[in-house]
């Protein structure tokens, strides 16, 4: 039999998959447990949900993008009464807004709020909104998974119950696993919830039980072991250099492609107004006036395949251009190179662009 690097591998031991857990903890500077799930984002993203809200629940959901609207979804199937907070995708939650929501309706007890939305482009002031909802006492439920590696995510600073991260994005890593950090708190909401899922895959009550009040000596089931020793290497990468400079990096290149999108031209312009509220994982562009979104970025992407572009989904898909600008592509190159090619498609659409003063801009704005 020929024999693949991925390919006989020694089962991953219940230790091992423990360390994995403890460094993503030191990642989040949590002293909480944090339970690494076999699956991407989403499966701890509903699982979250799913265990500590039902019938009796009053959830605050604040709705800056697509994944927003999703956590509303799911609240409501669980039984909760949903309170949507919905804020223009071009901007960010407000700690104040988040109050008066508070005052208005005095029986939210959860709250859930997506940290960086990258398919929009903006991020929200968690330390500021976490304030006002440990003001309330309300379960505070993170969905960081645009967010770690981009910015700082800090669950126990800000007194966030459920925080949720994935190693696709600016951690540069799989994205068949994904962690959560849980609280005690919430554990204790989870276990005081008679719908809270059991005896299953969604199930964070089972994790606890079976592999964290047992010690983490023994491995509820066999884990999706490529996947774990994927984020075990990035997570090793991240240690290596420090995860500030990784963070500074995506923030170079945030500021870089915002610098260089303004002084291209084109009528090419931030798609969030503010940049204090633009994430630092992704930024988003708005199309000029006349044009669709979609058909310049398959043109940019003409020019090199290879480039993180993307419309905006949706009905986002005329108005709207992402820069994908996290994990390896948040570099000087990618930025070039991506200002580049939508320079191109902008020209080719007979608009009036200065594709090296860009780049000038782009390398002044990279700090």
């Amino acid at each position: 039999m020929s024999t693949h690097p991925f390919l006989g591998l020694a089962p991953l031991s219940a230790a091992r998959f423990a360390s994995i857990e403890d460094r993503v903890a030191r990642l989040l500077r949590t002293t909480q447990d944090v339970v690494i799930m076999q699956g991407e984002a989403l499966l701890p993203l509903e699982g979250a949900i799913r265990a500590t809200a039902g019938p009796g629940t009053t959830a605050l959901n604040v709705v800056t993008g697509t994944y927003g609207q999703t956590f509303g979804d799911w609240l409501r199937d669980c039984g909760a009464t949903v309170i949507d907070l919905a804020v223009p995708f071009h901007t960010a939650a407000t700690a104040g807004r988040i109050s008066e929501a508070f005052a208005a309706h005095p029986e939210i007890d959860f709250v859930s709020l997506v940290h960086a939305e990258a398919a929009t482009g903006n991020t929200n002031p968690v330390a500021e909104i976490g304030e006002a909802v440990r003001a309330q006492g309300a379960l505070f439920y993170l969905d960081a998974v645009a967010s770690i590696g981009a910015e700082p995510v800090l669950p126990d600073a800000w007194g966030v119950d459920l925080c949720v991260i994935g190693a696709q994005k600016a951690m540069g890593g799989p994205a068949g696993v994904s962690a959560v950090s849980v609280s005690e708190r919430a554990w204790a909401r989870m276990a005081a919830n008679p719908r809270a899922p059991r005896r299953s895959y969604l199930s964070l009550l089972d994790w606890k039980q079976r592999w964290i009040d047992g010690g983490r000596t023994a491995l509820p089931h066999a884990p999706a072991q490529l996947e774990m020793l994927a984020l075990e290497a990035c997570v090793e990468r991240i240690e290596a250099v420090g995860l500030e400079t990784v963070t500074a990096r995506h923030a170079a290149a945030a500021a870089a492609v915002r610098a260089g999108a303004l002084a291209l031209g084109g009528g090419l312009e931030p798609y969030v107004h503010d940049a204090a509220q633009a994430a630092p994982v992704a930024t988003t562009l708005r199309a000029p006036s006349g044009t669709v979104a979609s058909e310049l970025v398959a043109r940019a992407l003409a020019v090199d395949p290879a480039l993180p572009l993307a419309a905006g989904g949706g009905a986002l898909a005329k108005e709207m251009i992402r820069v994908n600008h996290y994990g390896p592509d948040a570099t000087r190159g990618v930025v070039r190179a991506s200002l580049t090619a939508l320079g191109t498609a902008l020209a080719e659409r007979g608009l009036p662009v200065d594709v090296q003063e860009a780049l000038r801009a782009a390398d002044h704005g990279w700090r």
